[in-house]
């Protein structure tokens, strides 16, 4: 099997460290745990919503780390042993990860009814008209 790179395309120029954003976003290993949606909230603003039941917004901790938005979750050992007869809420610890373009800034986190909200937004962008000068040679 053969992997297309931007290389093979010449008028992309500039575009390379899409190719590294798409290898790393790849790699991230997410396992599916915790579910999560994304959301259009506007022309230039989305929300990633987590289910996150269990988890308290000191187990949380939300990180921009090299364009990427990092949410770990990590839930302290109850004080008091619990005997459970059956346990079907996850209790593990969790790294989601989502690649950020270039222009997305994180705004607020909200925990709601089990639900972590974590607002994004993007940067309208600027159109540029550039005249480029002939120079006689």
């Amino acid at each position: 099997m053969t992997t297309k790179t931007l290389g093979l395309y010449p008028h992309m120029l500039g575009f390379e460290h899409l190719e590294r954003l798409l290898e790393r976003s790849a790699k991230g290993g997410n396992d599916g745990y915790p579910p999560f949606n994304i959301e259009q909230t506007s022309d230039y603003s989305f929300r990633i919503t987590l289910a996150v039941a269990g988890f308290g917004e000191s187990d949380l901790a939300i990180t921009v780390e090299d364009r990427q938005l990092v949410i770990r979750g990590r839930q302290r050992e109850p004080e008091q042993e619990r005997i459970f007869l059956h346990r079907g809420i996850a209790a593990r610890q969790f790294q989601r990860s989502f690649v950020l373009a270039d222009g997305v800034e994180v705004g607020e986190a909200v925990m709601e009814n089990g639900l972590l909200h974590v607002d994004l937004t993007q940067a309208k962008p600027e159109t540029i008209v550039q005249t480029i000068n002939i120079r006689k040679g």
